[in-house]
């Protein structure tokens, strides 16, 4: 579902986030994507913690930092909250954060390589699509597939 500016939805999973933020990264050209606002970044509370500790962790404080306020002050977030917590993903409930954003916000497609996601093709409601960083890049600049 693109929203009135044909913007894709999307929720990213931190593996994938990393991928992405990483300069020689194959992928860093979706973080730049995200900068020039061709897509629509949704977080939860929650989601922003699991990015900021992550981070800290495999990056440095002031990395985390950057992102962070990069992340926080761009035009193209959208800030969903859930109250409802689905509990779709049983392998790992930690993941169930990416999940519950996805239905709160709508969101087109969460971005995720964990195979735990690959449970919810089987859940037939709420319907949660989710893509590869591959599909999600081809998603993204349809004129290079």
């Amino acid at each position: 579902m693109k929203n009135d500016n044909s913007r894709r939805l999307v929720v990213i999973d931190t593996n994938c986030l990393l991928q992405m933020l990483g300069r020689y990264n194959r992928y860093h050209c979706l973080w730049e994507a995200f900068l020039q606002e061709r897509f629509i970044w949704c977080i939860s509370n929650d989601i922003v913690n699991e990015y900021e500790e992550i981070l800290t962790l495999k990056a440095s404080a002031k990395v985390a930092y950057l992102f962070m306020q990069t992340l926080m002050r761009s035009p193209n977030i959208a800030k969903n909250d859930p109250y409802f917590h689905f509990g779709l993903i049983e392998q790992d409930k930690d993941d169930n954060k990416f999940v519950d954003c996805a239905i709160v916000a709508g969101a087109d497609y969460i971005v995720s390589e964990d195979s735990h996601f690959r449970t919810l093709k089987s859940i037939p409601f709420p319907k949660v699509n989710v893509l590869l960083l591959d599909e999600f890049m081809k998603d993204i600049f349809p004129e290079e597939k």
